[in-house]
């Protein structure tokens, strides 16, 4: 894998993936989500590039932030159909979540091991969420108000609900 890409030789795939990782001093973490994540999306076939987005110190972690900048940044690089926003300590157990966007946005961690394979609280959409283009312009991106943690992912759900998008998982 060259520069943090991956395109398949035997075939084309339908989309090109961006995968955005807002990081901070979590190294183990992210070593552990990329010895996952990037074998899975080669099994699956997929055209994708990561994006590790790191915040410097000393300011407070914003990750909706992050997730504006990598997808800024990806812009810059190049065309892609699909922006899937990942937390750097969510892994995916099986290669059955596919790492595709939709025509609504999708969330892609609708069962996590931490919460016994269900969700924190009814309506969660945080952890690893994919969107085109156009769907997370169309929401006008994440919110850049909330540092620290809580919040950015019910704020993003409500962006989604007012844009009239349904949830998909």
């Amino acid at each position: 894998m060259s520069g943090g890409s991956h395109r398949p030789q035997s075939c084309r795939s339908a989309e090109r993936l961006a995968i955005i990782i807002p990081y901070r001093n979590r190294f183990e973490h992210l070593h552990i989500l990329l010895n996952t994540l990037i074998p899975l999306l080669v099994r699956q076939l997929a055209d994708f590039r990561i994006f590790v987005i790191d915040q410097d110190m000393p300011t407070t972690f914003n990750r909706g932030m992050l997730f504006n900048v990598g997808f800024l940044e990806a812009e810059k690089i190049d065309n892609f159909d699909c922006f899937i926003f990942h937390d750097v300590d969510m892994l995916p157990l099986n290669d059955h979540c596919f790492y595709r966007c939709s025509s609504n946005p999708k969330h892609l961690t609708a069962a996590v091991s931490k919460w016994k394979y269900s969700l924190p609280y009814e309506g969660y959409f945080g952890g690893v969420v994919a969107f085109t283009k156009s769907q997370f312009k169309h929401i006008n991106g994440d919110s850049n108000l909330y540092f620290g943690w809580g919040g950015e992912d019910d704020d993003l759900k409500g962006r989604v609900k007012k844009m009239g998008y349904t949830r998909l998982r």
